[in-house]
C-alpha cells in the first residue's frame, strides 16, 4: 500500500497542492480521533448558537471548523478560506495560490447516534489580481477545482480523493498516523438497482421526480422492469461513498417544503467536490437540468438541487426531467 505523497507525485501534482492536502488530512485526523472518543471527549450535543444556513450548530461543528480554519490558513499557500460555518470568506495570505471550501462536519446530527459522518473539501486556484477578502474569488465553477475530497468518519476512517487524474481512495492506518491507497481506481458501476433519497419529502417534490422515483418503486411491474432497494444514510459524505464503491443513484431534489429553501445542498460545499470526485470515477451528477460542475455560483452558499450516482441511472433521471 502506498502513501498519498507518492501517488500524487506521479500525477504530476504541484508540492504546494500536495503540501496543502496533507495539511487538510492532518486537521480531518485529529476530528477522526475526537469523533471516535464520543461521549467521552464531551464534544457531542448541540450548542447554543446557528450556522449561516439557519441550522443548530453541533459541538464537534464548531471544533471541526476551527481546526480546519486553523491549520489551513498557516500553510502560507491559502489566499482565503469558505466554510459552510463561516458568514463570510476568511482571508488568508494575500499571495496565496489556492482557495479552500469545506464542510467541516457534512451530518453532524448523526453525531449523537454514532452513525457515518464527514469532512468534504475543495480546492480552486486563487486569482492573483484579487483581495483576498473578495468573495467574488470563489465564483467559480465546479470545472476550476484542482482538487475535492471527503474524509469518512465511520468503522474506518477513509478519504476519497481526486486531482483530476481518478478518484482514489485511502484508508486511515492508525498505527503511523497517515493514509494510504486502498483502491487505486475507483470505479461505479454505469447501471445500478439502489437509489438513496429522503422519502419523506416525497409530496414536495417537482413532478419529474415523483415520476421517476414512482417508477423505481414499481419494480419488475413497472416500466424500469426490475426491483430497487432504497438505502438513505442521512449523510451526503456515506451515501456518495456507496456510490464511489458499489454504484446508485443519490439524489437530493428541489422541493416546496420551505418556498424560500427549495434546494438543500451547498454548491461549493458539497455539490461541487462529489460531482468532481463522481465524475472523475465514471459516474455523472447533474440538477436534472443540467450539468453541476458547470453552475458558475452567484454566491457563496448557494443551494442546488443534486442528482449523481450510475450513469445510466443519472441520465434515465434526466430523461424524466425532460419530458
Amino acid at each position: 500500500m502506498r502513501r498519498i505523497s507518492p501517488v500524487l507525485q506521479q500525477d504530476g501534482v504541484e508540492p504546494e497542492l500536495i503540501a496543502l492536502l496533507k495539511t487538510i488530512l492532518a486537521a480531518c485526523r485529529e476530528i477522526s480521533f475526537r469523533v471516535s472518543q464520543g461521549e467521552l471527549a464531551g464534544v457531542l450535543g448541540s450548542t447554543l448558537g446557528e450556522n449561516i444556513q439557519g441550522e443548530t450548530q453541533k459541538k464537534l461543528d464548531v471544533i471541526a471548523n476551527e481546526l480546519l480554519k486553523e491549520v489551513i490558513l498557516e500553510t502560507g499557500v491559502v489566499k482565503a478560506i469558505s466554510s459552510e460555518e463561516e458568514d463570510t470568506i476568511v482571508a488568508g495570505n494575500p499571495q496565496g495560490k489556492y482557495l479552500v471550501t469545506f464542510d467541516p462536519l457534512d451530518g453532524s446530527s448523526n453525531t449523537d447516534i454514532n452513525s457515518l459522518i464527514g469532512t468534504i473539501f475543495s480546492i480552486l486556484p486563487a486569482d492573483p489580481d484579487k483581495a483576498p477578502d473578495d468573495s467574488s474569488l470563489f465564483l467559480q465553477p465546479g470545472t476550476a477545482q484542482v482538487a475535492a475530497g471527503y474524509v469518512l468518519y465511520g468503522p474506518s476512517t477513509m478519504l476519497a480523493l481526486t486531482t483530476g487524474h481518478g478518484t482514489r481512495l485511502y484508508t486511515l492506518d492508525n498505527t503511523y498516523g497517515g493514509f494510504l491507497l486502498t483502491e487505486d481506481q475507483a470505479a461505479i458501476p454505469k447501471y445500478t438497482t439502489e437509489f438513496a433519497i429522503n422519502m419523506s419529502n416525497q409530496r414536495f417534490w417537482q413532478e419529474p421526480m415523483q415520476r421517476y422515483v414512482a417508477d423505481l418503486l414499481l419494480g419488475k411491474t413497472g416500466p424500469r422492469g426490475k426491483n430497487f432497494n432504497m438505502r438513505w444514510i442521512a449523510a451526503m459524505v456515506g451515501d456518495v461513498h456507496r456510490v464511489l464503491c458499489r454504484g446508485g443513484i443519490f439524489a437530493y431534489p428541489r422541493d416546496t417544503k420551505d418556498p424560500q429553501k427549495p434546494d438543500k445542498l451547498r454548491l461549493m460545499y458539497e455539490a461541487n467536490p462529489m460531482s468532481f470526485l463522481v465524475e472523475q470515477a465514471g459516474g455523472l451528477s447533474s440538477t436534472g437540468y443540467q450539468r453541476i460542475m458547470d453552475i458558475v455560483p452567484t454566491d457563496i452558499h448557494q443551494r442546488v438541487a443534486v442528482i449523481l450516482g450510475s450513469k445510466h441511472e443519472v441520465e434515465t433521471c434526466i430523461g424524466y426531467h425532460k419530458a
